[in-house]
This record gives C-alpha cells, sequence and structure tokens, in this order.
C-alpha cells in the first residue's frame, strides 16, 4: 500500500511490484503526498492497470494484480492482513525481524509504504495504533519506489524459505 508520489516512479513501482508477486497495490494519500496527486491518480488509474498487465504477463504469472482506487491514509490503516508492516526510516526493528517465523502460503502481509519526505509524527502514531508493526530496511534512506522493492524482495524470499 504505497503513499502516492511522482507518477514516472510510481509507475515503476507499480511494475516491479506486480514482478515480485503483489496481489493489490492500494495508493493512498498522505499528509506529505503533493497537491493534486490523488485526483490526477484517477485518471493513471487505467494506466496503471495496463503497466500491471503487462509486467504480469512477462512475469508468467497466473493471476492479474488489482489496481485499487486512491483513497485517504485512515482507509489504508484498516486494510486487513495478518501481518501488518510500517515501513519506516525511524524504526529499529530490521524488517526480518518483523516477519513472523512460521509462514503459511495463503498468509496475507500488507505494506505500507510512506510518501517522499517520510510519515509525519501522527501518521506514524496513528499507523502504530492501528496495529501496524513499523519496521527498518536499514540506515540508509531509499527512495519510496526502491524501499518498495527492496521490502517486496525481503517478503517474497522469506516466504520462500
Amino acid at each position: 500500500m504505497p503513499a502516492l508520489f511522482k507518477f514516472d516512479r510510481f509507475e515503476w513501482l507499480v511494475e516491479k511490484a506486480v514482478e515480485l508477486g503483489v496481489s493489490v497495490i492500494h495508493p493512498f494519500e498522505a499528509v506529505r503526498t503533493e497537491r493534486g496527486l490523488a485526483e490526477a491518480s484517477r485518471k493513471r488509474r487505467a494506466r496503471w492497470e495496463k503497466i500491471a498487465r503487462e509486467a504480469s504477463q512477462q512475469a508468467r504469472r497466473a493471476f492479474l494484480p488489482s489496481i485499487e482506487e486512491t483513497s485517504l491514509f485512515s482507509e489504508a490503516l484498516a486494510m486487513e492482513a495478518d501481518v501488518k508492516l510500517l515501513l519506516d526510516e525511524n524504526a529499529t526493528t530490521p524488517i526480518l525481524s518483523a516477519l513472523p517465523s512460521v509462514r503459511s502460503v495463503s498468509g496475507r502481509i500488507a505494506l505500507l509504504l510512506g510518501p517522499e519526505g517520510g510519515w509525519t509524527d501522527e501518521e506514524r502514531e496513528r499507523a502504530l495504533n492501528s496495529g501496524w508493526m513499523a519496521c527498518s530496511l536499514g540506515p540508509t534512506v531509499l527512495r519510496a519506489e526502491t524501499a518498495a522493492t527492496a521490502a517486496l524482495a525481503i517478503v517474497q524470499a522469506a516466504w520462500q524459505q
């Protein structure tokens, strides 16, 4: 579940996330999302679906992931999943430590990815109070699309062990 960010980078995220096996991409508007992106995203959704379809074919996926309409942060927090991870540059728990030791193929994991500029303190607090676990990808600050790709690759590899 990525916060919206610049569309050229967001399109790259869609492509790579689909290749890495996501089932749903549900963009949302965060406090630091550039103004106007949420409204413009409604027009871009068809393009993102096309990118997802092409990436799915390239990756030889059996099913096409869905690209949901852009929502509010509060709706993103309400996402149902067995494991809910908040990617946060300020977190001290490494993502691998945040993953359950017993992993089910049918288990659903949700990743909450912040906008360019990161989470506000209020967003971070709301996420933690809503059952999301903050985790880190290491000491470097990554671009949003890089963080998403790295996190998805880690989760995919962990589930294949």
